[in-house]
Formats: C-alpha cells, structure tokens, sequence
C-alpha cells in the first residue's frame, strides 16, 4: 500500500537553538551569580539614559527614569496590548484566531514577569 501522507519531519532541539543567545544568557547567569546586591536589585539599576532620537521619531524614552517606574510603565503597556489583542480575537476566525491568541499569551506572560519583578522588590524590607 502507497502511504499518501509523508512522515512529519524529524524535529532536533538543538537546530533552533542560537548559540549567540545561549552565550548571553550565560554571561548575564554568571554575572548574576557573583553579584552580590544590598537591598533592592532594581533600586541598583541606573535609570534609563537617553538615546538618540531622529527629528522624525514620534517617540524617545526620557533621561533618567528609575528602573522601577520604567517597569510600571511597560506592565500598564503590556495590559493595553494584552487588552487591544482581547478585543481582536473575539472578531478574528481560523488560523487568525490563533495567531491573536499567540500573542494575548506572550503579552500576558511578559506583563507576569514584570509584575513578579515589580512585587517581588517591593516586599524587600
């Protein structure tokens, strides 16, 4: 009997692995590691610093925020997106469905992160 539908192709984890990120994270483990922080890890980062803005960029990130504040920041965008692609989703259909739920997941995870980080420092004593 001729099989009409070929084999799934072989799937190896490490093809879709990239060293160069792997190389990353390891350094920022290492550093991590032998870090030692009194008090706050956020209260330790610099605040954000400015970058180069063109005259035809619509938006820069201001000189000098705390790490905490930019944090809120980006947890209050992160609800939007997670909010905006909620609304979506309920008008998409098919392969779109999926594709707008993919991202509602990746935003809430991403917003969880910064929330747990966000939590995490504040009940520091």
């Amino acid at each position: 009997m001729k099989k009409i539908v070929p084999d799934p192709p072989v799937f190896h984890p490490s093809s879709r692995r990239n060293p160069d990120h792997d190389l990353a994270n390891e350094v920022i483990r290492h550093a991590l590691a032998n870090t030692r922080v009194n008090g706050s890890l956020i209260a330790a980062l610099h605040p954000t610093a400015a970058g180069p803005a063109g005259t035809d960029s619509p938006f820069t990130v201001r000189p000098g925020i705390s790490a905490e504040e930019a944090l809120l920041h980006v947890s209050m965008l992160l609800k939007a997106a997670e909010e905006v692609s909620d609304e979506i989703t309920e008008h998409a259909s098919g392969i779109e469905r999926g594709l707008i739920w993919s991202l509602v997941h990746s935003v809430e995870m991403a917003r969880g992160v910064v929330d747990a980080l966000l939590d995490g420092n504040r009940s520091v004593p």
